[in-house]
């Protein structure tokens, strides 16, 4: 306790000795008659979110109210400026509302500090970016033990954990690999990977599929509709229509406002049958992409 109490006046980082957030280890089942449970992975209360820039106050998000449960796939669409870009950092705990109120999984995020919202966002959180947002130089399997290891997970558990998670989306053959050596789509698919190696809540995907081809696009379309079907939360940001047709579910931002919040298909129901992209992603003949 000394010790800790002295590095923390020094201002540095403690591992916590016992998790802030409690992790399941499986996805919280629906009730016998398929309803969702009653505890929302994500609830979004009334919440806006106001820039200051000077004398110029921007209006990025305007009385946003929703739910997301266990098992959902959504999908959120909106253009430039419609305000989806703030929502995503809001539901990631990247940035906070100006006003109103947002729990994920359960947990008001409202009076967290950035040490406790870290922690929160290790765990309960596994974000998947349009830029894969790898470490250069370092191999796919040390790319995905990195949330492990601020997890304080010892080294063998770590690559267990991290070999099994490349394996479920199709790399484990490629264990060894560097971003550089790797494709666009099997960059994201390592990305995949490491979003889901501790098991979060929620997989928050922002443009996942921006920098791919449409090859590249299906396959990892194909891995969020098999991480929902086992069970996952999956939440798309896109602006691509075709990309969100892949959903259960779709809400659709506008000057900040939720405009429509279209359900096709039921919470527990298996995500859509994927179809061929269209126009929004051209197929690649490069032998690069050809592997993804």
């Amino acid at each position: 306790m000394a010790r800790l109490r002295r590095a923390r006046e020094r201002g540095a980082r403690v591992p916590r000795e016992q998790p802030l957030i409690s992790r399941d280890l499986l996805p919280r089942a629906a009730r016998a008659d398929g309803t969702p449970p009653a505890a929302p992975v994500i609830a979004v209360d009334h919440v806006s979110k106001v820039y200051e820039l000077g004398q110029i106050r921007v209006q990025a998000l305007r009385d946003v109210t929703l739910r997301v449960y266990v098992g959902d796939m959504v999908a959120i669409m909106g253009s430039s400026g419609s305000g989806k870009s703030t929502l995503m950092n809001i539901l990631g705990c990247l940035d906070i509302p100006t006003s109103g109120r947002y729990l994920i999984d359960g947990v008001d995020v409202s009076q967290m500090d950035e040490d406790d919202l870290a922690d929160l966002r290790n765990r309960k959180i596994g974000f998947v970016f349009q830029s894969f947002n790898l470490v250069a130089r370092t191999s796919a399997l040390m790319n995905v033990e990195l949330p492990l290891a601020y997890a304080g997970l010892r080294g063998a558990q770590r690559r267990q954990r991290a070999e099994r998670a490349l394996r479920s989306v199709g790399m484990g053959h490629r264990l060894e690999h560097q971003p550089s050596e790797l494709s666009g789509g099997q960059q994201q698919r390592v990305a995949v990977a490491r979003a889901i190696v501790t098991n979060p809540a929620l997989i928050l995907a922002d443009e996942p599929t921006g920098n791919l081809d449409s090859r590249s696009t299906e396959e990892v379309l194909r891995i969020f509709a098999h991480l929902n079907e086992e069970g996952r939360t999956v939440v798309l940001i896109t602006h691509e229509p075709d990309v969100a047709e892949q959903s259960k579910r779709v809400i659709r931002l506008s000057d900040g406002e939720v405009v429509a919040d279209e359900r096709t298909l039921g919470v527990n129901d298996s995500p859509p049958v994927l179809h061929l992209q269209k126009s929004a992603h051209k197929r690649l003949a490069g032998p690069v992409e050809a592997q993804a």
